[in-house]
Order: structure tokens, then sequence, then C-alpha cells
């Protein structure tokens, strides 16, 4: 682990952000602290230490005007400085801070009412330009009726002289950390003070930040990626951070890294799908006007880091002053606050090679070289020393052998304080032991986090192979549904990267392998529907051994995903089996449905004079 320098972190201890912000705010007013970087026309905004503390006591002062201490506030905002001011708010007013993603134009309310109704908020706060649509969208259906609206960016600053500094500790809840809802509805996750000072302390070290350190952040900041590390993280080490928002990312990637070249980013990343949709997207101009040479920390967590993004985007930015050993794997999770495992900030990311077979049983047979029967995965870290990671086996609960799969289980004092009114989840996760008579110290035998990832360990390295709830069991063998998509994706031009889902079907009394994938746009006119079907089914066969009883493709935009970006996959097979996807055209195995596949080519011209008569891929 990288070892860090910052006098005031080593001086002082402090025991909530309140604590340490109000410090920032006395001794170092003048330093900026956030940039918000804009794309359309307009200057980027800054705020010193000294303006967010103003600004944070000026809405804290309003919300202990209406004696809500201790209650939840739903923040819904853009992506901005808003956002910040309105977050540090909370903390300063001792308010439970809920960050949301505010409401899309056309965009199905479920999630937010999910969440609103789980928090039982009592107060909402947003900025006044967004405050007449989210008034609108709650006469249309949004279940806030009874709760009081906020626009803090209209509050008078001169309220910070009323603040009264609340009475918090480090066990006091900071906010809710609303789950992805990957496998499930979103969860609201305790996190408290102690939480996040413990796990912003953590990266600090495994990130080796230093008072010089320049961040540049582009990830939603109402995820814990986006905002315990790139919103918390700065103030935590004292340096600036450069945020973007993911709109202007994904429009336009090479917004991300033009940002690092134009403030000498130190610390930056994102998921894999960021660096390979970079390398996909990047021209050779743009190319010749980059410099990454001051990237030091290239994170990657929150989905499956693949060794060939790596490899393709190392090749590719060399040219920029990209090192390889940028490159930082890492696990995490909302539930651990967030970082679990990471590595040395000034090695190579640590690959392990093993064959495909045994891990299909849940074994792990490494290989020197990479070889055609084995796959590559790539290492995520260590564990800080505070931290203990273990690998389980989820139905005898005791302990595996590092040639082993089996699940991850964390504890430490990052791990949050549990699910936000859900009790018996609660205890099913935050709360699990392992069969004591396994260990010689019974008192090592728990309390334990259940992640309901698989993975394994090697010389303490951790490795993960996927989520317990994903895994697909086909006669006796385990197969990972990321990689049947990474194939699926690869093998044919016509499917868009990411946005496939693989999951099991019950079929005539035995599991049997579904395909859902997405069509590129630009392959609507030309889509040969028979060609990528086949595609498709051989690839699967090839890599996999397994038939794939139906494929389906849809539309570009329709597969389930979470507001983070992950395949919900458990929802898409239901929206599967209820005959519900936005089907561009689908194949089934099924004898009835031969016919019309043979036929299918017949059926494509009008298919695609339909679709694009009054309807967008």
């Amino acid at each position: 682990m990288s070892t860090y320098s910052n006098c005031l972190i080593n001086e002082y201890h402090f025991s909530t952000l309140v604590e340490l912000l109000s410090y920032r705010a006395q001794n170092q007013p003048e330093q900026k602290a956030y940039t918000f970087l804009h794309y359309r026309d307009t200057e980027a905004e800054s705020l010193t230490y000294q303006e967010l503390h103003i600004q944070a006591q000026a809405i804290a002062t309003t919300l202990q005007s209406l004696n809500v201490c201790g209650e939840r506030a739903l923040l819904l905002y853009q992506p901005g400085l808003d956002y910040i001011a309105a977050f540090f708010g909370c903390l300063y007013a001792g308010v439970v801070a809920v960050p949301a993603y505010p409401p899309r134009r056309n965009q199905k309310l479920s999630r937010l009412q999910t969440i609103a109704a789980d928090a039982q908020a009592k107060i909402v706060l947003t900025s006044a330009t967004l405050l007449n649509n989210l008034q609108s969208a709650s006469s249309q259906g949004l279940e806030l009726a009874g709760l009081h609206w906020l626009a803090t960016d209209e509050l008078n600053t001169d309220l910070s002289n009323a603040w009264q500094q609340p009475e918090l500790t480090s066990k006091s809840l900071a906010f809710l950390q609303y789950t992805s809802g990957s496998t499930g509805n979103p969860k609201g996750v305790m996190v408290s003070h102690g939480n996040l000072m413990h796990n912003s302390d953590v990266i600090h070290r495994c990130f080796g930040h230093t008072p010089d350190s320049q961040g540049v952040i582009w990830l939603p900041p109402y995820h814990d990626m986006g905002l315990i590390g790139g919103i918390l993280q700065p103030l935590y080490g004292g340096f600036p951070v450069a945020l973007i928002s993911p709109a202007d990312f994904l429009q336009k990637p090479i917004r991300w890294l033009e940002a690092i070249t134009r403030h000498q980013g130190t610390t930056s990343g994102g998921p894999n799908f960021a660096y390979d949709l970079c390398t996909r997207k990047v021209t050779p101009e743009q190319l010749a006007n980059l410099d990454l040479s001051s990237w030091e920390v290239a994170f990657t967590g929150a989905e499956t880091v693949r060794a060939e993004t790596l490899e393709q985007f190392a090749s590719t930015f060399a040219p920029c002053g990209f090192r390889k050993e940028a490159f930082y794997p890492c696990y995490g999770m909302a539930e651990t606050t967030l970082l679990v495992t990471g590595g040395d900030k000034t090695a190579l990311p640590i690959a392990c090679n093993v064959e495909k077979a045994a891990l299909e049983q849940n074994r792990i047979v490494k290989f020197n070289d990479a070889q055609t029967d084995t796959q590559t995965i790539i290492g995520c870290g260590q564990s800080y020393p505070q931290q203990k990671v273990i690998i389980v086996n989820p139905e005898s609960l005791t302990l595996c052998t590092p040639e082993q799969i089996g699940e991850i289980w964390v504890a430490g004092p990052s791990i949050a304080q549990g699910y936000w009114n859900r009790d018996e989840e609660t205890q099913t996760a935050f709360r699990a032991y392992l069969t004591y008579t396994d260990i010689s110290d019974r008192s090592a035998s728990g309390p334990f986090l259940r992640t309901g990832d698989l993975g394994f360990l090697q010389d303490g390295e951790l490795f993960i192979t996927g989520r317990i709830k994903d895994v697909i069991i086909i006669r006796g063998q385990n197969h990972y549904p990321q990689d049947i998509e990474l194939t699926v994706e690869n093998s044919h031009p016509a499917l868009r990267r990411g946005c496939g889902a693989a999951f099991s079907i019950d079929f005539k009394g035995s599991e049997r392998l579904v395909v859902v994938q997405e069509v590129e746009r630009s392959y609507l006119r030309k889509l040969n529907v028979p060609e990528v079907i086949t595609s498709i089914r051989e690839a699967v066969v090839a890599h996999h051994g397994l038939d794939v009883c139906a494929t389906v493709l849809v539309k570009s935009g329709s597969i389930p995903k979470t507001s983070s970006g992950k395949i919900r996959r458990l929802a898409c097979r239901t929206v599967f089996l209820s005959g519900s996807l936005d089907v561009v055209e689908d194949w089934s195995e099924n004898p009835q449905n031969k016919s019309k596949f043979m036929n299918l080519q017949a059926e494509v011209d009008s298919i695609l004079k339909q679709l694009t008569a009054g309807k967008q891929l």
C-alpha cells in the first residue's frame, strides 16, 4: 500500500465531515476545492473551502428552522456545485441526505418513487431551475405530496450567521446511499460519518494522495464512486478536483481526457466501459492534442475489469504519455462505504490465467500463460490492514481454500450500519458469521458483510468472478453472464457493446440460456437478422459450450439497467418472460417458431419499415 504525507490529517483527528470542512474553511479559506466544467457556452464555476462552508451553513440554517434534524432530505439536482452545497448543507444541519437522480423528461419515475417512499423523506432540496419541473412531475404521479420543497440556490448566504453547529459524532448517520438495484430493488445503505472518515482514509492511503494531487471526475455524484471517491476524497486530502457532467462525458468521451490534459489530473477513473468507450471513439487528431503523462491513478471498478480493455487503452494512449502502471483496479460497494481492496499505485495490474473448465466447477487452476482454454482475470488489490476480506462457501458458511471460488465477506470500520428500515435484510447481509467450528478463534467468526459477490484470494490479491444471483448453472456447471455477454457483443459488429444480458430460464424441465442484446442504431437499415443470430449462437457454442435457447435483438436503450449503468439481468429476465421486451427480432429453438426463423429475412424489410416509419431504434 502507498503511504501519504498530509500534515492536517496526521495532526488532527476529525470525527465528522462537518469538522473537517469547517477546519479547511478556517485555515485554507481561499483554496479552490471544486471546479465544475461546462461544455455549453458557459464558463467553469468554482467553490473555495470558505465559500462552500458559508453556503452549507446557509442551507443548514434554513433546514434547522424547519425542525427537520434527523429527518431525510431528498436531493434532486443536476450534477454541479449546487448539489455539493446541498449535500454539505444537510450534514451541517444534522439532516440525513438522500442523493437521487433527478428525473429526465419522459423518464419513468418508479425508481425515484421507490427511494422517496423507502427513505420516508420529509423535504426535497433542489435548484430553482428544476423546482417547477419536479413539482409538475409530482402532480403526475410522483409520490412526494406533503413534502417541503426548497430551492437552495435562492437562499441568502447571510443566513449562515445564524447557523447552529449540530451535535454529531462519528456514529451519526450522514446519508443514505441507495444501491444500484442490479439484482433487486434499491436499498438505502446507512452510511455514518465514521464510515466516511475511515473509508476516506483508506482511499487516501491506497491512492497515495497528497495536497498536490489533482482530481478529474465525470462519475455521477449520486453514487458511491462519484460522491465519496470524486467529491469527498478531495476534501479529505485537501486537493482540488475538476468535475464533469456524466452526460457531457457520454456525449463526447474525449472531454474526460481533455480535462485531464488541461488540469494535469493525477487521479481519475471509472468503470471498464469508460476506458473502452474512449479507445473506440478517439480520433488520431484528438490523440495528437492529449497529454496524459500526469495521470498517476487511473482507477477502474464497479464492473468487470477486462484485461483486453486495459491493454487496448494503454496501447492507444501510450503516445499521449499514459503509462499502464497507472491502472488501478479496485473493488468496493455501497455497503462498504466505497473501497474494499486496492493495489500498489506504482505497480502493473495483476492478472491470473485460470482454466475455464475448472472455473465452471468453482475451482481455480492457474496457468503461467494465457491459452485458448484459459481465462484472464484481473486482480482488484488487497485489503487495508483494518479491513478483513475472506472467501466463504455460501452454503456451508465455512472458509474456502485459495483454490476455491466462494462468496466475498468483508469486515472493518468502513462497513455501513445496515439497510434503512430493513431489519431482516440487514441481519442477513451485515451480521453474517462463519461456522465457528471451522476456525480456532470463535471471536474471529464474525460479524461480516456478505457482499453477494463471488471471487477468490491468491497471495492476498482479490479476484472477482461474478455475483451469486447472476450465475447461470446449466448441467451442473457455472457460467458467468458477463463472460457470455462479452462473447455475444464481439460476435457481430451490429451489436452494441455493454448492452446485452445473459440469463437462464426453465425450459421443458431444464435450465437453458437466453440472450437479449441491443442493436447498434447505424445497423438498423442493413440488419441481416439470420446472420446476426447465427453469429451469436456459433460464438456462444465455441467459447462456452452452450446452446442458446432464445436470442432476442432489442432496440437501443431498452435493456434494463441501473441508474449507474449496470445490467439488471433479473429485471431483463422478468421482462423477457412477460413478453414485454422492445423487440427488433427474436429467435427460439421452440419448434413452433422454426418456420418463422427460416423465413425471417423475408420479414426484415417490413419490420424495418414499421420501425422507421414513426420510431427510432
